[in-house]
C-alpha cells in the first residue's frame, strides 16, 4: 500500500514538472517572422549596391579619385541608403535660358541585369557651362529594370555641388534617380526641367 501510494506520489511529481518545464520553455509565435524579415533584410541588401562597390564604379566611369568619388556619394547615401541599380553612359547639352540634354548609357542591376538607355529632356533656368561629359546615376526603388522608361521630373532645390561633381534628384512613382556629373560643364542653378529615359533614341526632348 505504501509502496503504491508512493508511485502515484512520484508520477504526479514528474508530471508536474515536466509541465512547468513546458510553460517556463513558450515558442515564440513571431519567431518565425523574425526569420523571415531577418532573410528578407538581408536579400534586401544583397540586391542593392554597397558604399565601397559605388565608390569603385563611380571612380572608374567618371575617372576621378576614390576620395572624391567617396565625398561625393556620403550624402547620397545618408539621404537614400542602398541603389538597386546604376545607370553609367554618357551625355551633352547645353543651356542659356531654355535648352536641352540627351544621353545614352547602360542601366546595372545589382542582380546582373541590364538594359541600355537613352534620355533626354528640356531645361529650363541659369544652367553653367555647355555642358559635354560622363553621368553616373544611382537608381534607388528600381526592382525591374523596364520601369526605369518613363519621365522623370527635377526635385526642386535638391542639386548640390561637392568635390567637383554635381548632384541633383529626380523622382517618379516611387523611383528616385540620382545623376552625378562631371566634365566642361555642370548643370546647376534653377533647373525645373525633367528627363524622359526611354528604349530608343529619340530626337526631340518633349
Amino acid at each position: 500500500m505504501f509502496h503504491s501510494v508512493l508511485k502515484s506520489v512520484t508520477t504526479f511529481s514528474a508530471t508536474i514538472l515536466l509541465l512547468s518545464a513546458c510553460a517556463t520553455a513558450p515558442n515564440n509565435p513571431n519567431a518565425n517572422s523574425d526569420i523571415r524579415n531577418a532573410q528578407a533584410k538581408s536579400e534586401a541588401q544583397a540586391e542593392s549596391y554597397d558604399e565601397n562597390e559605388v565608390v569603385a564604379a563611380i571612380s572608374t566611369h567618371l575617372g576621378v579619385t576614390s576620395e572624391s568619388a567617396a565625398s561625393a556619394i556620403e550624402r547620397l547615401f545618408k539621404d537614400r541608403g542602398r541603389p538597386t541599380a546604376y545607370i553609367t553612359g554618357e551625355e551633352g547639352g547645353g543651356a542659356l535660358t531654355i535648352g536641352v540634354r540627351y544621353g545614352k548609357g547602360t542601366l546595372w542591376m545589382k542582380d546582373g541585369r541590364t538594359e541600355e538607355v537613352y534620355w533626354q529632356g528640356p531645361t529650363i533656368g541659369f544652367d553653367v557651362g555647355a555642358e559635354a561629359g560622363k553621368v553616373f546615376t544611382l537608381v534607388y526603388g528600381l526592382e525591374d529594370p523596364v520601369n526605369v522608361y518613363r519621365r522623370f521630373p527635377g526635385v526642386d532645390g535638391s542639386a548640390y555641388l561637392v568635390a567637383g561633381m554635381a548632384i541633383n534628384y529626380q523622382a517618379a512613382n516611387g523611383i528616385t534617380l540620382a545623376p552625378v556629373r562631371t566634365g566642361v560643364g555642370l548643370r546647376l542653378g534653377a533647373n525645373v526641367g525633367y528627363t524622359s529615359y526611354t528604349k530608343k533614341r529619340s530626337i526631340l526632348p518633349f
